[in-house]
């Protein structure tokens, strides 16, 4: 029977301990470290070190991938019910949710474009949503 060093194979061990182990957990030892070894050799080889840090794109491509039909869908769905609640809303209101929330203006660029103050857009944005939140729950309590 083989004898392994553990501390080889953990490394957060700081001592070594040596175990006997049967011959088909050493074979399966040595072909995990081969497999590693090969592994980090083709990395090395081809180059392929990848950091979130990059910006290169590759994070994105992992993280967001292609919608299925059934998400495009209920996306276009829930965009047709939002323009149909903002419909509802005074029109000041609407206009001014509809820049902050889907065009992602900031409300001192709202308020810069309109030529009014800030404080006003920012509690025209505020009332908007709270209205929005209302005609929600009303549309959600009579169906």
């Amino acid at each position: 029977m083989p004898t392994i060093n553990l501390r080889k194979y953990y490394p957060f061990l700081t001592e070594n301990h040596f175990v006997e182990v049967s011959d088909e957990v050493a074979e399966t030892f040595l072909l995990a470290k081969r497999q590693e070894d090969n592994y980090h050799h083709r990395a090395w080889y081809h180059k392929a070190y990848y950091s979130l840090d990059c910006n290169d794109g590759i994070e994105n491509s992992i993280l967001h991938t292609e919608p299925s039909p059934e998400e495009i869908l209920m996306q276009k769905v829930s965009m047709q019910q939002l323009y149909e609640a903002l419909d509802h809303l005074p029109p000041i209101q609407a206009r001014r949710v509809y820049a902050h929330y889907i065009l992602g203006m900031k409300k001192v660029d709202i308020a810069r474009a309109e030529g009014v103050n800030s404080s006003g857009v920012c509690d025209s944005v505020r009332k908007g949503v709270r209205n929005l939140r209302r005609y929600f729950e009303k549309k959600k309590w009579m169906e």
